[in-house]
């Protein structure tokens, strides 16, 4: 098969040929048809995330179909569309993984990081890990969801019942949980950067209240934040737009060291919390949850020979939404 493989921090990904994967005893094999870029992706490459498997196929949220089965894999069958997403398997046995919170598993593994990914015509998952793709999206509206959408979902969840939310840059997390929120009747401020005036103009499309410069006052106190961006200044900025006892929740898995700040923009019960990876349990709520809706993405798409140009375009916020590369193409 024919794979973008990378080979070591700061190194552009290589087009070449590989084996194809075999599945194990609880994987399956994967046609892949489309798989989402995500700024993760930009940490492995740029070293941000340490010790990744290499040499490692990237690509983390995979839309494909199953074309075999190892011999213990059940609830699939051949033929069947499926995502994976970036949690590819957890040790299962851990006081994180029996108490609900395997996203916390100090030995999971994760999918293109440290088990090879998507942007590639064929890999292997752990099915127990796979999600059944709703039939009304397609693979390319499909891709998003696997990465953007779940991260996202499960930071709206830690904001709880917050009616005024602040979410901070706008690319494919935040243009598809701005959709939940409207669903849920939640009101949207939107901080991005001044320049960024496509994401502006997606965000008052999609239902935004108010959009502003990251930099800016809320024109309102905010119940809660989220923030996308892999900006450390931006936890002072959100918590100075908090009511008191608000929360500002950092969604990346990488961000910049965060600045000091005066504790005063802290007090009065303001929290500050990080959001770690998913779950299966987000995956299947979060799923239903975007067919019910249901949850637009918009996208923009690249062939598998041009995986470097997409992620140089998301790394200079050369496209709003999100980007996919379609296997297929």
């Amino acid at each position: 098969m024919y794979a973008m493989v990378f080979n070591g921090v700061g190194k552009k990904l290589m087009y070449m040929e590989v084996p194809t994967p075999t599945p194990s005893i609880n994987e399956i094999l994967i046609r892949v048809h489309t798989c989402g870029i995500c700024r993760t992706d930009l940490h492995i490459i740029d070293g941000e995330l340490q010790h990744p498997q290499l040499p490692l196929i990237l690509g983390h949220q995979v839309i494909g179909v199953i074309e075999q089965l190892g011999h213990s894999v059940q609830g699939f069958k051949i033929g069947q569309r499926v995502g994976v997403p970036w949690l590819g398997r957890t040790c299962g046995k851990c006081e994180f993984c029996h108490h609900q919170q395997e996203n916390l598993c100090d030995d999971a593994a994760f999918t293109g990081y440290q088990i090879n990914g998507g942007f590639a015509e064929y890999c292997v998952a752990n099915s127990q890990f796979c999600f059944q793709i709703p039939d009304s999206y397609s693979d390319i509206q499909a891709a998003p969801l696997m990465c953007g959408g779940l991260i996202a979902y499960r930071s709206l969840v830690k904001t709880n019942h917050a009616q005024r939310l602040g979410l901070y840059g706008f690319g494919s997390a935040a243009h598809q949980i701005i959709q939940v929120a409207r669903h849920q009747q939640r009101d949207v401020y939107v901080f991005t950067r001044s320049d960024d005036q496509a994401s502006q103009h997606l965000a008052l499309k999609l239902g935004a209240t108010w959009v502003g410069d990251s930099k800016e006052n809320s024109p309102v106190p905010l119940d809660a934040a989220i923030i996308f961006a892999p900006a450390g200044e931006l936890v002072p900025a959100a918590l100075r737009n908090l009511r008191k006892g608000g929360m500002v929740v950092c969604a990346g898995i990488h961000m910049s060291d965060i600045p000091s700040f005066p504790y005063e923009i802290l007090w009065g019960e303001r929290s500050v919390c990080s959001v770690a990876n998913l779950t299966r349990k987000d995956g299947e709520v979060f799923l239903k949850l975007a067919t019910e809706i249901p949850i637009y993405t918009e996208t923009h798409v690249y062939p598998l020979q041009k995986v470097n140009e997409a992620l140089d375009d998301l790394r200079h916020g050369n496209f709003s939404g999100s980007g996919v590369i379609d296997i297929m193409k």
